[in-house]
């Protein structure tokens, strides 16, 4: 794809916030980690498609992780989907996206859609940022919990973070983790917090790229109807 040109570069307390354009591949790159890049954004949008199949009114959607905005217009494209909280980290990130620096990120924002610059942790643990419960939670911020952007990030993937994010879904809602690999410890700190009448479960998702055969995942958990 030849090489890369940096379009934007900036520090943060987190790390290097970078965005490259090789071709005509947009890459993401954050503290010198590969986070994602445009080559095959399928299994961002099924993240979405597949999560708002299972709500008969997903009304309000809480999008974990800007990233390049796939998964969000992905939700976005839903009509029944009245308002997206986007919580993304990494400040710059959201300014880009503000700016409309590249076509990828641009035109997000609207009556329907609200980016907010945060830690989705703490959003789902209601210390801050926007308000639930939401019908719908995508989390999609690492590139799983064995590759993790930010080692912070890894109680998203325990029983507690998920429980708070479970927490944080109205009755019926679907909460649905992207992850570049099978990870049956996640699929088992899922049903760990599952309560009464939730359900479970994991959906591999194969991929080709760039000659190499890949196994991505969904793991979902969908909350019973009635407390």
């Amino acid at each position: 794809m030849g090489e890369a040109v940096t379009l934007a570069r900036e520090d943060t307390p987190d790390g290097e916030v970078a965005l490259r354009r090789r071709g005509e591949v947009l890459e993401l790159v954050v503290d010198g980690a590969f986070a994602m890049d445009t080559v095959d954004v399928s299994t961002e949008q099924l993240l979405a498609q597949r999560a708002l199949a299972r709500h008969q009114a997903p009304g309000h959607v809480l999008v974990g992780g800007l990233g390049l905005g796939v998964t969000t217009r992905a939700v976005l494209a839903d009509p029944r989907v009245e308002l997206v909280d986007v919580v993304e980290l990494a400040g710059p990130l959201v300014r880009w996206a503000r700016e409309g620096l590249v076509p990828e990120l641009a035109g997000l924002e609207s009556a329907r859609c609200r980016v907010h610059e945060g830690d989705v942790a703490a959003v789902l643990g209601a210390a801050s940022g926007p308000s639930g419960p939401w019908d719908v939670v995508l989390l999609d911020v690492d590139n799983g919990p064995g590759f993790l952007v930010h080692a912070a990030n890894a109680g998203l993937y325990e029983a507690p973070g998920l429980g708070a994010a479970r927490a944080a879904l109205a009755p019926g809602g679907v909460l649905v983790v992207w992850s570049s690999h099978v990870a049956p410890p996640l699929l088992a700190a899922m049903w760990s917090v599952a309560g009464d009448g939730d359900l479970v479960d994991e959906e591999l998702l194969p991929v080709s790229r760039e000659g190499r055969s890949l196994e991505y995942a969904l793991y979902t958990l969908v909350r019973a109807p009635h407390p």
